[in-house]
């Protein structure tokens, strides 16, 4: 602890390195400032949209040296698209191929794999490799974006529909022009659809925590740009982007030769009062002429948002029903000690059980 002769002179240096960093502050709020054009978000009614999410929760099971990454990707009315289960030490092959054979495609990876002209996990990421520490997470974040890719490209709409991505518009685990190449597809087939039936299809996404708004956070709150006693939204600046991410494709529009970014950045408030987040929401790059629909129902869906406040309900739903918890946990461990029994055999299953009882009572003591 700091003796209480020490604090003076410590907050002596906290408030000079502060005055320096002053410029900083004023940097940012300039650049705040020049923003531009912040718009009141107009509501709609939610009986004409049917609004959408898909998210894949992070499922850990293990049991040493087990251990097991359960990927369930649902919608937001709890409906599963999407249901695998790997591990660090799965052959990399062998999960492509239970994505693909000659017969055609098994899931929705294994038909975005077919769609953009690749026949192997590690044409369509680099990072889907043994060698690369996070590969499980690479693959359920891959997994997340063939569903959503179906989830567009396979369904009919009966209605004007929003689709939501937890997260933004933007990836850099595909190899190459791939990325863009599946936004080529997405664009074509959202068009097709409203020139055959009529309906809108929006694509957006919405992440909690972004480097670009934790950066600006402070001077967003000083310059009150937001304070307009309603939702409001803006369009985020490529310059202010570029301050924060150092990859330029990250940040440049897919039209101007970006391989990792499908999306346009915006900050958004869905509540009234100045102290209601500011959430980062990526529109489809080409959809921003629909930014005033596309935030009217998103507001509807966000006032409505629990436990989080002011955020899209569809999103906090599909979240929770993704998840592996309570009993359906203790399904997935049981199912997994079982599998293990039965690997080593009858006369050495109870070894498994006693290790499990064991493990559980450590576990129970500090719950």
């Amino acid at each position: 602890m700091f003796q209480a002769d020490q604090l003076s002179e410590l907050r002596q240096l906290i408030a000079e390195q502060a005055a320096r960093d002053k410029a900083l502050l004023d940097r940012l709020l300039s650049e705040v400032r020049s923003i531009g054009a912040v718009r009141v978000i107009k509501p709609r009614s939610a009986t004409s949209v049917a609004l959408m999410a898909a998210d894949g929760g992070n499922n850990k099971v293990s049991f040493n040296p087990f251990y097991l990454q359960v990927i369930r990707v649902v919608d937001s009315h709890g409906k599963e698209l999407f249901l695998d289960v790997v591990s660090p030490t799965s052959d990399v092959i062998e999960l492509s191929r239970r994505h693909l054979d000659r017969a055609g495609a098994h899931s929705p990876l294994g038909r975005l794999m077919l769609d953009l002209g690749v026949s192997d996990l590690r044409e369509l990421s680099p990072m889907m490799n043994p060698g690369f520490a996070r590969w499980v997470q690479t693959y359920r974040d891959l997994c997340e974006w063939a569903t959503l890719y179906e989830l567009i490209c396979s369904r009919r709409f009966a209605q004007d529909t929003v689709l939501m991505h937890d997260g933004l518009l933007r990836s850099m685990l595909f190899r190459d022009d791939l990325f863009i190449r599946m936004y080529d597809r997405i664009r074509a087939h959202i068009e097709r659809v409203y020139q055959e039936d009529r309906r809108h299809i929006w694509l957006v996404g919405l992440a909690k925590t972004t480097e670009v708004l934790e950066q600006y956070r402070l001077a967003i709150s000083l310059s009150g740009i937001f304070d307009r006693g309603s939702p409001c939204f803006a369009a985020v600046p490529e310059v202010m982007q570029e301050r924060v991410y150092r990859w330029d494709e990250y940040t440049r529009g897919p039209d101007d030769y970006a391989r990792f970014n499908m999306g346009a950045m915006h900050f958004a408030r869905f509540g009234s009062r100045s102290g209601d987040p500011v959430w980062t929401v990526d529109l489809l790059d080409c959809q921003t002429d629909d930014a005033q629909t596309i935030f009217g129902y998103l507001l509807t869906d966000a006032v409505a948002g629990f436990p989080v406040p002011f955020y899209p309900n569809c999103l906090q739903q599909a979240d929770s029903h993704s998840r592996v918890a309570d009993l359906d946990l203790d399904i997935v461990e049981d199912s997994l000690i079982e599998a293990i029994r039965a690997q080593v055999g009858a006369d050495l299953a109870p070894i498994i059980d006693e290790l499990r009882m064991a493990t559980d009572v450590a576990a129970r003591r500090y719950e």
